[in-house]
């Protein structure tokens, strides 16, 4: 499919445009098709740059969500209409930031992963269950790019043009595979999920932060990562376009004291990291000057379980248990038809093992998984065999 049935829509930029969206959308039927393009990679966060729509009888918008950033009359609009999304995760945030909250949900792509898809993109599920080919190929564009392309702007239509067709297809196939109820609890499960919490110590996930052995090379990773945040944010770009990774790893491992010794290394030699080479100097020194109580520590405290490779020096009981649990779970997976983490949690099965109830009955596995925030289909699927595998191992209460 090259082009969408009625033509590519110009951009909704302005109120009386999306007063005629919002009227023709309300006035429409059936579940409502929704999808967003963001600048990742280009700009800071995660902000829409296009919303795209398309129901029965409305056909298809493309709204601006910079020139409109408050959509909250096209969603009471929509108030009792499913919004079909694929990908829900990836979008619920940049839409809720506009006045976008579904309040029924369908996600083709985990419907795609409960039925056992082995690809779920959007274009592979359409092409394998509609048999069409969607043209694609700018899912990693600039969407903040003003004015967008008509190209692109196609192709952003595109991705909603057979999305409710893609849901009619995907509900008849759960449906027939018993598997409507276990979607529908986890697309509502989607939705009442609350906002994720800002990570503590972001600047922890810097890509290559192993490599950095000590407290006070650690302090440099902190001061500049934190610099260059700033920066990104108040020029509303990328923090990899400010300064990659690479090159806070070098500073935190090298840390020079002068513009000579920066512009030396080898992931500092860019324009683009050179640009404020005198910020990353400053934040090195700062770094050089912290007292050793201020420095930061190795490793954060985590809430849950040690790395699994590390359970058999550790506690080779809990070692045995993983494994035993992680075998029940995949071959449970294998018979339904679904990858392993959909079935149940990684993170659920590492805190099973590592904490198991004092008897690891059916009943107190059901009940401590269910206090984790599995969905009563998968409890009702594995607490039964796990208990069985704990049991076998013999569960020795709370570590």
């Amino acid at each position: 499919m090259l082009e969408p049935r009625e033509g590519v829509p110009p951009v909704i930029v302005d109120v009386p445009g999306l007063e005629r969206v919002i009227e023709a959308f309300a006035a429409g039927s059936g579940p409502v098709a929704v999808d967003a393009e963001r600048a990742s990679g280009y700009r800071y966060g995660q902000r829409a740059y296009l919303i795209q729509l398309r129901r029965a009888s409305a056909g298809t918008a493309l709204i601006d969500p910079i020139a409109l950033p408050d959509l909250s009359g096209l969603d009471a609009a929509l108030e009792d209409a499913e919004m079909v999304l694929h990908a829900a995760n990836q979008d619920l945030p940049c839409l809720a930031e506009v006045g976008l909250v579904p309040r029924r949900l369908f996600d083709t792509e985990l419907a795609g992963r409960l039925l056992g898809y082995p690809r779920v993109g959007l274009g592979s599920m359409v092409e394998n269950i509609l048999g069409f080919v969607l043209e694609k190929g700018h899912s990693a564009a600039d969407w903040s790019t003003r004015p967008l392309p008509e190209d692109w702007l196609r192709y952003a239509a595109l991705d909603v043009e057979l999305l409710v067709e893609l849901r009619d297809e995907l509900d008849a196939r759960l449906r027939a595979a018993g598997k409507l109820e276990w979607a529908l609890e986890e697309f509502a499960a989607i939705l009442a999920t609350p906002p994720r919490a800002p990570r503590p110590d972001p600047w922890r996930r810097t890509s290559g932060i192993h490599r950095v052995r000590n407290r006070r090379a650690l302090a440099v990773v902190r001061e500049v990562w934190e610099t260059r945040d700033r920066i990104a944010q108040e020029r509303d770009l990328s923090p990899g376009r400010v300064l990659q990774d690479a090159a806070i790893v070098e500073l935190a491992l090298n840390t020079p004291k002068n513009t000579a010794e920066l512009q030396a290394l080898p992931a500092l030699r860019n324009r683009g990291a050179r640009r404020h080479q005198s910020a990353w100097l400053r934040a090195v020194s700062r770094a050089r000057a912290l007292p050793d109580r201020a420095l930061p520590e190795a490793n954060l405290p985590g809430d849950g379980p040690p790395p699994a490779h590390r359970w058999a020096e550790r506690d080779p009981e809990a070692a045995k248990r993983l494994t035993a649990a992680r075998a029940v779970v995949a071959a449970l997976a294998d018979e339904h038809t679904m990858p392993s983490e959909n079935l149940l949690q990684p993170d659920f099965v590492r805190r099973l093992a590592w904490t198991p109830p004092e008897e690891c009955t059916p009943e107190a596995i059901r009940s401590a998984l269910l206090t984790l925030g599995a969905r009563a289909w998968q409890v009702g699927l594995v607490a039964k065999p796990l208990a069985k595998a704990l049991q076998r191992v013999e569960c020795k209460g709370d570590r």
